[in-house]
């Protein structure tokens, strides 16, 4: 158990790039630790792209960061090797079964320095040292360990393979040259490996191009999130204010409204007491006449009630019915109606208004554009796709005779007539099919519209015109790959394989192809875009579009936008 522990130490105060004991320790952002001398050395090399990367993370930085000695952790790698983990090495070095053991060890094996491509043999640092010492072996290529020397062995010739046959594409001995591999292109493995290096250092610019890009893209992003924050909380500050003034506003209205009902409640008001007073004294008046009168006619003797009466008939002359029109209780309902009508019309505007707002609201004022997808990577959108559409149109020379081509030759409908068209050595006489007039390579997106039977090919242009049906059907034979569309299902086939597709149901297809990368796919097309099926082929000639077109049946390629 405490070797154990030593163990675990040591690989965690190793530099990964090294594999030795920290020196001068320097810790990246990221949080890995190397050597001062072997990160720099490790920069050094990628000084060109001027894009620094950690070894381990693969994190890059940019610019080149400045580099200080990690004085505590250098402290603690001198303490541990005081505290013996210099004397838990040697067990430590010795190879277990995942490393890669010396071959020049007797006995116990320890861990392999380095391989040697010339020797064929990998040395533990003790049995390394004559590569360093023996001027002959100084120009031996040597590397990190590996398992795989013995790869580069010729297993007929035993002969290591120092050739490349381009014609087969495998490594090969210089008598495989001159054997079975006579009248190949052949070249030295160095020539192939320069050739090829060439192209993988210009695969890693436009990476590292790609890299820095998006980069750029997360930066500007960052700034539009920053952007978008910032207006957002100046927005909502403003429009709280805007509310809040146009809330006082209205119930500054209101208030008005109410008093201006309070003042003409006290007018009326006051208007009818005064004639409610009026009508008082006229019943006080009425009820004193009405005392006399009865007084009157209470009278018992005869000559006194003949007269008083003339004076107490007067007044009754006096009495008159009341003017007073009471009107019916509608004092205030016009105000109710007038307010009624301006908040109907307050409704309607905020209505209006809000559906402007949040069309404003959700619209993006700035559209940023897909990112192009990186090497064997697909577009994420239908926009992205787009990007990529082709003008497509068929060939009359390639069309079966049972084929109608219309509306630009980019439609081709089944007829039962069959027509006369000129004998041409492209055109297929075997199957209803038809090829494309453009060849198609690099990242190309078309749309078919579709009924009846169709199958939606890519084939080469040297596919069999006539002869059996596996030589000439699309999907067949390794010249063709095809999806077959039918009203409930999908097929696809390659090479006499079949494949069996579930999707969503379409009389559109959409067809994307990556001729580098090797893929090719197909989309149903509807209100949305799914995949229905994906393949990778290693093209090596340049691609048609092409159709099956089944009895009744038609394809169309879409015009997309």
């Amino acid at each position: 158990m405490a070797q154990k522990g030593v163990q675990l130490d040591r690989e965690t105060f190793s530099c990964s790039i090294c594999l030795d004991l920290l020196k001068d320790p320097v810790g990246l952002t990221c949080g890995h630790s190397y050597c001062m001398k072997c990160i720099k050395a490790h920069w050094d090399r990628e000084d060109q792209t001027r894009i620094y990367s950690c070894p381990q993370c693969r994190k890059t930085f940019t610019p080149r960061p400045e580099l200080e000695k990690n004085t505590m952790l250098a402290a603690l790698v001198e303490e541990l090797k005081k505290t013996g983990l210099q004397a838990a090495a040697a067990d430590h070095c010795y190879a277990g079964p995942e490393d890669v053991a010396c071959d020049s060890c007797i006995g116990k094996k320890l861990k392999a320095f380095k391989s040697c491509l010339v020797c064929l043999a990998s040395f533990c640092e003790k049995h390394l040292q004559p590569h360093y010492d023996v001027p002959p072996l100084k120009k031996h290529q040597l590397v990190e360990p590996s398992k795989s020397l013995q790869e580069n062995i010729c297993s007929r010739h035993d002969e290591v393979k120092k050739m490349f046959c381009r014609t087969d594409q495998q490594s090969i001995c210089y008598l495989c040259s001159v054997e079975e591999h006579k009248g190949h292109d052949t070249v030295s493995a160095a020539a192939e490996r320069t050739e090829r290096q060439k192209k993988l250092e210009v695969s890693r610019l436009n990476i590292q191009q790609w890299i820095q890009d998006r980069q750029k893209d997360v930066e500007l992003l960052q700034q539009e999130l920053k952007d978008i924050h910032v207006s957002a909380d100046k927005t909502v500050e403003d429009s709280v204010e805007m509310f809040t003034q146009m809330i006082h506003l209205i119930q500054n209205r209101s208030s008005e409204v109410e008093q201006q009902i309070r003042t003409q409640q006290e007018t009326e008001e006051s208007r009818v007491k005064e004639l409610q007073e009026k009508l008082q004294q006229d019943i006080r008046d009425l009820e004193r006449k009405d005392a006399e009168l009865k007084q009157l006619s209470d009278t018992p003797d005869h000559s006194q009630f003949l007269h008083n009466y003339p004076s107490v008939s007067s007044l009754s002359e006096s009495t008159h019915s009341s003017s007073i029109n009471i009107r019916p209780l509608r004092h205030f309902e016009d105000v109710t109606a007038a307010v009624k009508e301006l908040r109907g019309k307050l409704q309607g505007v905020l209505k209006d208004t809000w559906t402007n707002i949040s069309l404003t609201i959700t619209q993006p004022d700035v559209l940023l554009s897909e990112p192009e997808p990186g090497p064997g990577l697909e577009p994420k959108t239908r926009a992205g796709f787009l990007k990529y559409s082709r003008q497509i149109t068929l060939d009359p020379n390639t069309a079966n005779g049972n084929l109608l081509l219309s509306e630009g030759n980019r439609k081709v409908t089944f007829t039962h007539q069959q027509r006369s068209h000129p004998r041409h050595p492209d055109r297929f006489t075997g199957q209803q099919q038809v090829l494309s007039r453009e060849s198609l390579t690099g990242r190309c997106y078309w749309e078919v519209e579709w009924r009846g039977l169709v199958g939606v090919s890519v084939a080469y242009k040297n596919i069999s015109r006539e002869g059996s049906r596996d030589e000439v059907l699309f999907g067949y034979n390794d010249k063709s790959c095809a999806l077959y569309c039918f009203q409930d299902s999908y097929n696809f086939w390659y090479n006499k394989i079949y494949t069996s597709i579930s999707g969503p149901q379409s009389s559109r297809v959409g067809v994307y192809l990556d001729h580098s990368a090797g893929i090719l796919s197909f989309y149903s097309i509807s209100e949305t875009m799914t995949l229905l099926h994906r393949v990778q082929i290693t093209f090596t000639e340049p691609l048609h579009a092409g159709f099956y077109i089944n009895p009744d049946a038609s394809a169309e390629l879409c015009e997309v936008k």
